[in-house]
């Protein structure tokens, strides 16, 4: 056996305490190169470092420790690539999480919230190619990205901009149906999911949230009390209408969508402060 660290040597070149390298003993992350069979003195190869750090910055993205087992005991790169991959991947999605709450919360404690405007409407019915399907809140936003896919591949001009029906479900209850669609000049052939028929017309209170997604919650609530509020609501799916989004411009400060809340038909229609 050549050189060997004990486990205080070790520790100083790694900057993993003690307590975490007997942790990582315990585990099976990190054996010692030699156990001393009469004191249980710990002692390491110069060799394991790497290996050390490995797990040290693993642990830092908070991999769990079974993970990085996996990782560390994985033989083929390409397969350790991809269960990093998909851990960073967890990391990124969790971050989006994070900086969207954050962002819900700075609009929410603003000392003096501005309001919507609040504009009632009556929207007529509109002929348009569609895709509907019953969708989890979780899966809306990869089986939107899947669904406008298909409307884009039929659809080659349409007669406005992109827009969503989403049923109270699907908010209350976390699965509900939902149904994007393009408006269109003239009936389309159905083609896989897509298919032509027509909005009915709605009363609706109209606001829009200028911006990212990321606080579009708030915007609802602020519509919504609005709506409770005016003791105009009904029942019905919200109306979500794509003014300006992802698709047309990168620049997040420029997305414009439109909400649209069923009421009860009013008369004097017009535009109200919140």
């Amino acid at each position: 056996m050549g050189r060997v660290l004990t486990i205080g040597e070790f520790s100083r070149l790694t900057h993993l305490s003690i307590r975490t390298l007997r942790r990582y003993h315990e585990a099976g992350l990190l054996e010692p190169a030699h156990v001393d069979p009469s004191s249980g003195y710990r002692y390491y190869d110069p060799g394991q470092i790497p290996a050390a750090q490995v797990i040290s910055r693993l642990r830092e993205l908070d991999v769990p420790l079974a993970d990085v087992r996996r990782i560390l005991l994985t033989p083929d790169p390409t397969v350790r690539a991809h269960l990093v991959g998909e851990h960073l991947q967890r990391l990124k999605d969790q971050l989006s999480r994070t900086q969207a709450a954050v962002a819900s919360l700075q609009r929410l404690l603003r000392p003096e919230p501005a309001g919507v405007a609040v504009e009632l409407r009556h929207a007529p019915a509109r002929r348009v190619a569609a895709v509907r399907g019953t969708v989890t809140h979780e899966e809306v936003l990869p089986w939107y990205a899947g669904a406008m896919a298909e409307l884009d591949a039929v659809v080659d001009a349409p007669a406005g901009p992109p827009g969503g029906l989403y049923d109270n479900a699907l908010f209350s209850e976390g699965r509900g149906n939902v149904l994007v669609y393009v408006p269109v000049a003239a009936p389309v052939p159905d083609l896989g999911r897509v298919h032509g028929t027509e909005l009915p017309s709605a009363e609706l209170a109209v606001t829009v949230h200028p911006g990212t997604h990321d606080t579009i919650d708030v915007t609802y609530g602020e519509l919504g009390r609005w709506v409770a509020d005016h003791a105009l609501a009904v029942a019905g799916p919200v109306r979500e209408t794509y003014l300006v989004g992802p698709r047309d411009t990168p620049a997040a400060d420029r997305w414009r969508t439109e909400i649209g809340w069923p009421v009860f038909r009013v008369a004097d229609a017009g535009p109200r402060p919140v």
